[in-house]
């Protein structure tokens, strides 16, 4: 009898035996997959770094590439009509004329159109003071209109040291509820191709573009009746002011010639705020599917990764979730 049970006890032991190895190579194993994680993690950072340093290289080139001639055209072509102008009126000498650039260029610095007469529409009415705080507190600067008084210029400085933390928040939940809706629909574009969920990609796609099509394409179309530009340079302006980059070549409302409805740019002002919504939006999912697409799978639940479900917290009660 006790033969009988003797081999229960063998194999009992060998299972503590294996046990104890296993515990004691269970460290190492660990550091091992800790040091394998953070390679990983090191040689995407790296090869982040290079790709972004090469893209501004390449973007440098093609734009020198692409605006250096023209602006030694347009250079040249000033120097031409100076000279044609001083041709022209022979009372006039070339520093009076240098003097009266100046005057000009001055004058256009503070907001002041050179074109026209003194009737030009005001750039302080409330209409174009309710934009040009929008470009304020949502940090755009087209730099063709800003205070010129010393009162002014501390009231502003003021203003952006509240508003635009203020705005930042303000778009901040308006994204976080945004996202609250558009993440199951994220998350079926990156699980495509393990659970081929057809409808949620075509839900995210309707979703992008149906956004895409209110705040990008449909708006470029009115800009080009209103201000007469083509739909190139309509579009070129509404993604230059959503993205906040805002060069200030074009701006609505700012032609001397043209006679604006008084809420033209109050309405301008408000795309402006919740298109800046959408495109954040929209640059994020685009930023992390990327990030998804070139990053090593990661478990579900990952801390890097997608969770395999969302959690509605207070953040989707607020929104109405």
């Amino acid at each position: 009898m006790s033969m009988l049970l003797s081999p229960p006890v063998e194999v009992s032991s060998q299972k503590q035996v294996l046990r104890k190895e296993c515990a004691s190579h269970l460290p190492a194993l660990m550091s091992m997959a800790r040091l394998q994680i953070r390679r990983v993690k090191l040689s995407w950072t790296g090869l982040l770094i290079l790709g972004h340093f090469i893209y501004l290289l390449g973007g440098a080139t093609v734009f020198q590439f692409l605006e250096r001639e023209a602006e030694n055209k347009n250079r040249q072509h000033f120097q031409l009509e100076k000279l044609h102008f001083l041709a022209n009126y022979s009372c006039l000498d070339k520093p009076a004329l240098e003097e009266f650039v100046k005057v000009i260029l001055q004058a256009w610095e503070k907001g002041v159109n050179p074109s026209g007469n003194s009737t030009n529409p005001s750039n302080w009415d409330f209409s174009s003071s309710f934009f040009f705080a929008g470009t304020v507190v949502t940090t755009i600067g087209y730099g063709n209109l800003s205070p010129s008084t010393g009162s002014g210029q501390v009231f502003c400085v003021l203003y952006a040291l509240f508003g635009i933390p203020l705005n930042l928040a303000f778009l901040n939940h308006l994204s976080t509820c945004l996202s609250l809706h558009l993440g199951r629909l994220e998350w079926g574009i990156i699980s495509m191709r393990h659970q081929k969920n057809t409808k949620d990609f075509l839900l995210m796609v309707t979703f992008l573009v149906l956004g895409t099509m209110l705040f990008l394409v449909l708006p470029p179309v009115l800009f080009s009746h209103v201000e007469g530009w083509t739909y190139g340079e309509s579009f070129y302006y509404a993604f230059i002011t959503l993205s906040t980059i805002g060069f200030g070549d074009y701006v609505i409302g700012t032609n001397p010639q043209k006679h604006y409805i008084c809420v033209y740019r109050s309405l301008a002002g408000i795309w402006v705020i919740v298109g800046l919504v959408w495109l954040a939006l929209l640059l994020h999912t685009g930023g992390r599917l990327l990030q998804q697409a070139f990053r090593p799978a990661h478990p579900a639940g990952d801390q890097e990764g997608f969770p395999a479900k969302q959690e509605e917290g207070p953040e989707a009660v607020q929104c109405g979730v």
